[in-house]
């Protein structure tokens, strides 16, 4: 990768960041995907104590359908039982193919078994942090929620956790996708505003004007 992409990149990677600090909290929700370091980072963070109930949640989505034939939920539902999480402690959604429909489909997964929580971890890949944050309080506002994802840097994250079916300019432009859908969703109703600053926003365009537009909407 150039170094002026990089440098691009890693403005919109920070942005990404939410920055929470976590606390203990009634439900680790996991947003699955094509990245099973996520699964990895939910399986951990139950297994550190910081929830006592740990949900999967995600059917097959765009990208993913064509990587595998099981549901992401179950997909990761089994890594965290091989890092040794207790099927007990384990909860699966598998319909969702959307951030908006893992939010609402864990919602009423949720209802059926007692009071609603009122605080959430939710676990997303590092990228996609702020949406995910986004979204969830559009569809979800109640709870106090707290955002992680796998604790690792762009560089890492490129070389080492990343699904290895994308390539780092895939990565690249998701990032420049999600962006896009911070600034337009909030007015389809599908996520609540979020403020971007001004020189990320001009990242983003000279990274569209570069050819990474594949993730567009």
């Amino acid at each position: 990768m150039r170094p002026e992409i990089r440098e691009l990149a890693e403005r919109l990677w920070d942005y990404h960041h939410v920055g929470h600090a976590l606390e203990r909290s009634e439900v680790v929700l996991v947003l699955c995907s094509h990245d099973t370091a996520v699964a990895e980072r939910g399986a951990q963070l139950y297994l550190e104590g910081w929830a006592p109930r740990l949900v999967f949640s995600g059917g097959l989505g765009v990208i993913t359908r064509n990587l595998w034939s099981e549901p992401e939920a179950e997909l990761f539902a089994g890594i965290a039982r091989e890092m040794g999480v207790p099927g007990s402690a384990i909860l699966v959604e598998t319909r969702s193919t959307n951030t908006g429909e893992n939010v609402r489909f864990t919602r009423k997964l949720l209802a059926g078994r007692g009071p609603e929580p009122r605080s959430v971890i939710l676990v997303q890949k590092p990228y996609m942090e702020r949406r995910a944050y986004a979204t969830f309080k559009r569809y979800w506002p109640e709870p106090r929620v707290h955002v992680t994802s796998p604790q690792v840097s762009f560089e890492e994250y490129l070389e080492r956790y990343s699904n290895r079916a994308l390539t780092a300019d895939d990565v690249v432009g998701i990032m420049v996708g999600d962006l896009q859908r911070i600034r337009l969703y909030p007015e389809k109703g599908f996520q609540i505003p979020q403020e971007i600053p001004a020189d990320v926003w001009a990242a983003y365009e000279e990274l569209v004007r570069l050819g990474y537009d594949k993730y567009l909407v």
